[in-house]
């Protein structure tokens, strides 16, 4: 995905999670141009032993160092996978063909239409139901023993690109595979970080609409310098998710009456608290505060629109009291539940007379 190669750190840096399984798929691709492997397994250090234990594991440099190698040795960015090569550069013209769009709606369009121009062994589909935008591959081709390597990596390759184009994390709400569950099916919750489902009918992720209306954050000089080391998109998550306020305050409206806490809210999101409390802070929120917002929020809205008692109005927004209630919202409003009330119903009388 860039014109040279640059410096990759050290392929031993890092914990080794990546499953061997895919080393043996760009081994493959090597076979079947009739092109020895040996100088990329060697400059990645992985050891041609290593390729008949089927527990070994790589770490996500040398998974890179030897993509990058491949890539260029076999002048296929592809490793593979489809009926023709696809020559170095390829993937970085659909960066380019979809980094001036207006939105990442757009873009991901533009990305999987001009993926059509490398290949039709497989089609890419942008389909958006209501609130969810799923994002699936059609195989048009029987791909043998590179099908999950490539159905794979096609989807990260897609996803990191997404993420990076709006400086954005993009939580997915599921990631399926047309395949039963391999060995190394650990692996998969690190790459497509929420619910997994193997034995699919195709290969998808599905995730929340409202990115798709995100504008890109991206230009081309950025572009130019990321291009330079684009493998790393494919395996890193992006930490920073510009829509996390959102998501949390929906969450909140969805279980006030359950006494949503960090923990909770945190798991349903599929991140850790801390995690969740460092994004927030970044993003000049907190639990709290949007908790806070959520609760006052519905409670104007009951004391509104209902003849729910103080004490009903208070179990429904997650207070344990009517009295911890009563305090909370005359700091919200300066006035208690039952002043703010009157007030809302005299106002409405002198309106109707």
């Amino acid at each position: 995905m860039a014109a040279t190669l640059p410096p990759i750190p050290d392929p031993m840096h890092g914990s080794a999670a990546t499953p061997i399984a895919f080393i043996r798929a760009i081994v493959a691709a090597y076979r079947r141009y009739g092109i020895n492997p040996a100088n990329a397994l060697r400059q990645a250090q992985i050891a041609p032993a290593a390729l008949d234990n089927p527990d070994a594991r790589v770490t996500a440099a040398q998974m890179e160092l030897i993509s990058a190698v491949a890539m260029q040795e076999l002048d296929d960015e592809a490793l593979g996978w489809f009926s023709r090569r696809l020559p170095w550069g390829s993937y970085g013209m659909l960066c380019r063909a979809s980094i001036t769009s207006p939105d990442l709606g757009v873009a991901i369009k533009r990305w999987c239409r001009h993926h059509r121009l490398l290949t039709d062994d497989i089609l890419l589909h942008l389909d958006a139901q209501r609130d969810v935008a799923h994002v699936r591959i059609e195989v048009r081709r029987y791909l043998g023993e590179m099908h999950e390597f490539c159905i794979v990596t096609i989807l990260r390759y897609l996803l990191g690109y997404a993420c990076w184009v709006i400086d954005s994390r993009i939580p997915l709400l599921g990631a399926r595979f047309p395949f039963p569950p391999p060995p190394h099916r650990s692996v998969y919750p690190l790459l497509f970080q929420g619910p997994v489902h193997f034995d699919a009918e195709q290969a998808g992720i599905s995730f929340d609409a409202q990115y798709l209306s995100l504008p890109l954050r991206r230009d081309e000089a950025a572009l130019q310098q990321m291009l330079r080391r684009a493998l790393p998109l494919t395996v890193l998550q992006y930490r920073r998710d510009r829509l996390l306020v959102q998501r949390v305050r929906h969450l909140l409206r969805e279980r006030l009456d359950e006494g949503a806490t960090a923990e909770t809210l945190a798991e349903r999101l599929h991140l850790s608290p801390r995690t969740l409390h460092r994004q927030l802070e970044e993003e000049g929120a907190s639990v709290q505060q949007l908790k806070d917002e959520a609760r006052r929020e519905r409670a104007v809205d009951l004391l509104n629109r209902t003849n729910r008692s103080i004490k009903q109005i208070a179990l429904s927004t997650g207070f344990r009291n009517e009295k911890s209630f009563s305090r909370a919202f005359r700091q919200w409003t300066g006035d208690s539940p039952t002043a703010f009330r009157s007030r809302v119903v005299a106002a409405t009388s002198a309106s109707e007379a």
